[in-house]
């Protein structure tokens, strides 16, 4: 089985980037390096999530082609960019604007989000937020350049990448400690169970409509 998306990310994440994210949180390595591993596969797990329903795939496609995609295949995926850009603020264009990306990915599941990673890695609630908001943008640009370089953007489709992190999903969902805080941050209605309901709530906020 080839290299997950958390473990090809995380990977691309080792050295400088790490060091950038532990300095702006006031993080030893090792915290970084254990907060960045419990937060990668809450994000990407969300996201297989809401692409596991057509509407979301599409919803997020569009937003990786429009936001995402130029930086990423031009040149590569350059994380130390992107996450500068991210750190210097970004001038909030929508690349950069974590806040706003979070609050796509995670609906009104983003405090759940950031407490639950705070309590799976020992982060404050302040710095699990500010971590999630610093590698939100980094995981979009991510896909991006794992969907539109290579083939080229004729060979991606919102079907594609709904397949992409489908797997991604049940990979993570298969963790342990991984998965149960993703169910724990996506069950909403506190069931334990992840319906339809749920799932649009979510779906409902995805990457949609105008900024």
């Amino acid at each position: 089985m080839s290299a997950s998306l958390t473990d090809d990310l995380l990977n691309q994440l080792q050295g400088q980037p790490l060091a950038q994210l532990g300095s702006q949180l006031g993080l030893s390595q090792p915290q970084t390096q254990s907060a960045v591993s419990a937060a990668l596969p809450l994000l990407l797990g969300a996201l297989g999530r809401n692409a596991s329903q057509p509407q979301g795939a599409e919803a997020l496609f569009g937003a990786l082609q429009r936001d995402h995609a130029a930086p990423a295949v031009s040149s590569g995926l350059d994380l130390g960019s992107v996450l500068g850009a991210v750190l210097g603020g970004g001038g909030g264009s929508p690349q950069t604007d974590g806040a706003g990306i979070l609050g796509h990915i995670f609906g009104g599941r983003q405090e759940t989000a950031a407490q639950g990673l705070g309590q799976a890695t020992g982060l404050e609630g302040g710095q699990a937020n500010a971590l999630l908001k610093m590698l939100a943008p980094i995981v979009l640009s991510y896909l991006a350049q794992r969907m539109f370089s290579g083939g080229g953007q004729a060979a991606a489709s919102p079907q594609q990448l709904g397949n992409v992190l489908g797997q991604e999903h049940q990979r993570i969902q298969q963790q342990g400690s991984a998965g149960g805080l993703l169910s724990s941050v996506l069950d909403q209605d506190g069931d334990g169970q992840l319906g339809l309901g749920d799932l649009l709530k979510i779906g409902g906020g995805l990457l949609g409509g105008q900024r």
